[in-house]
């Protein structure tokens, strides 16, 4: 054997060994994203699959017990009047309809509502700052601390409600939320498996409801870019 072969021989082999074991290890890693990603989809599939049946399962409690005060998020139907109804029967001694487009007129309001003038002025705020859910958590909070409110009765929609206390709870630790879901659309048993509307609602939903879950275990130094980030996303 030359001095030649001797170089070139196990230098041949050696390569070939270094092609397949950097060979095997892109097979490693596409394999355990394949994993990854089907782990993944399981977890959001069965997470959708568990907030659908939980919201399908929430029901407007016939008699609420009496809170401080009531505060309903706009935006979604039959909300405003379910609030107003709350307010009439004593369930609290003020509202705050939080969320009003800054171009809404307080009489306006008080149409759609159908509620009286006397109980609108003596018993009713309004916020035209909050935009979102977020605004709506952080409006409610001020006016709660500055009411000295401790138990509050929150109106907004079934779909709606999980992400309305979670981020309300941010901001009113203090206080016990007492939810009053409004269910305009039957969900329960599985029903929203068979309506495309409820499904897109649900899943969307869902989505908002997993990045303010994420947005929770942010740490606090980066805190107000996830809420600005949050804030657009659910606009």
């Amino acid at each position: 054997m030359t001095g030649q072969d001797q170089i070139v021989g196990p230098t041949g082999e050696g390569g070939e060994c270094a092609g397949k074991t950097a060979s095997g290890r892109r097979r490693s890693a596409v394999g355990a994203a394949f994993v990854t990603t089907l782990v993944a989809l399981a977890l959001f599939s069965g997470g959708f699959a568990w907030f659908a049946s939980h919201v399908g399962g929430l029901a407007t409690p016939a008699d609420p017990e009496r809170a401080d005060a009531i505060i309903v998020l706009t935006g979604g139907q039959s909300r405003l009047g379910a609030a107003f109804d709350l307010l009439e029967s004593g369930k609290g001694r003020r509202l705050l309809i939080s969320g009003v487009n800054p171009a809404a007129r307080d009489e306006d309001i008080r149409a759609a509502a159908g509620a009286g003038k006397e109980l609108f002025a003596c018993c009713v705020d309004i916020d035209h700052a909050a935009l979102d859910t977020i605004g709506n958590a952080e409006e409610g909070a001020k006016w709660a601390a500055n009411h000295d409110f401790d138990r509050i009765i929150v109106v907004t929609n079934n779909y709606h409600m999980p992400r309305s206390l979670l981020e309300m709870r941010r901001f009113l630790s203090g206080a016990e939320l007492v939810p009053y879901p409004v269910v305009n659309t039957p969900l329960g048993g599985g029903g929203w498996m068979t309506k495309p509307d409820a499904l897109r609602v649900l899943f969307t939903e869902y989505t908002k409801y997993l990045a303010a879950l994420v947005r929770g275990l942010v740490p606090r130094g980066t805190a107000d870019e996830s809420v600005s980030f949050a804030k657009a996303a659910d606009r």
